[in-house]
Formats: C-alpha cells, sequence, structure tokens
C-alpha cells in the first residue's frame, strides 16, 4: 500500500507521495530504515541501555531526556521537533525515538520521506489531530 497525503490549502488541493515527498525536500528517499518501529527488535535492550546509560536494565522502556548525554539530548531534540514531532511528552523518547535517534547517531540510513509519510498517516488516523509538519 502506497502511503498518499491528501490535503488542501487555501481551497487549493494537494497531494503527494514518499517519491515526491523526497523530492520537495531534495533528498534521496529509497534507502535506509523507514519503518514505523515498535519494539520488536532483539538490540532494544540495548538501545534503551545506551541512551538511558544504565548497563544494568534488563528490558527496554521509556527513556527520559534527562537520563541522556547531552548530545543523545541533541538528537532528542532534532528527532522530536523534526522526524516525528508532536505536541505532548516530547521530555520522554519511546523505542521508535530511540531507534531514530540510535541510527542517527550511528551514521546509518535513515529513509526520512518515508518515515514522514508513515508519522502524517498515524496521526491523520488519530482524532483531532493535525499535520504535524509546518509550525
Amino acid at each position: 500500500k502506497k502511503d498518499v497525503v491528501k490535503s488542501s490549502v487555501k481551497v487549493v488541493a494537494i497531494e503527494f507521495d514518499h517519491d515526491r515527498l523526497a523530492s520537495i525536500l531534495g533528498i534521496p528517499g529509497k534507502n535506509g530504515i523507514c519503518e514505523y518501529i515498535k519494539d520488536v527488535w532483539e538490540e532494544s535492550i540495548e538501545i534503551t541501555r545506551r541512551f538511558a546509560n544504565n548497563e544494568t536494565l534488563t528490558a527496554s522502556r521509556i527513556v527520559k531526556s534527562g537520563e541522556m548525554k547531552p548530545f543523545q539530548r541533541f538528537i532528542h531534540f532534532l528527532v522530536m521537533k523534526n522526524v516525528i514531532p508532536r505536541f505532548g511528552k516530547r521530555d520522554t523518547s519511546s523505542f521508535m525515538d530511540l531507534t531514530y535517534m540510535d541510527h542517527l547517531m550511528a551514521r546509518r540510513l535513515v529513509n526520512l520521506p518515508r518515515v514522514m509519510m508513515r508519522h502524517m498517516s498515524y496521526v491523520i488516523s488519530m482524532k483531532d489531530h493535525e499535520l504535524p509538519y509546518g509550525d
């Protein structure tokens, strides 16, 4: 199934998909992690340990920004404001947030247009929410 965003701005209908968004952003959109991630990966505990700065954790969990090192908090801020923005709970990171942060810090590819499309689809499916990009 191809994600497509349809909206209107001052009565002008707009529609775009992943490829068009990549073109608008001027970035490649074919490679890299792109799933809207749930806590299913084996490495979830390791990622949580790294960002919570606690090697004794035995399960993945939400990590508060206060537990992170300064550079990790900076990456967290970028993810919260630009990659998968939201209005609430900005001081915590879910496993999905942590995975994107981990990819960015390790310089692994992230398919940003696809991630943005998935995030928009998720937000649109929620009641009484507006698109998360464009403030």
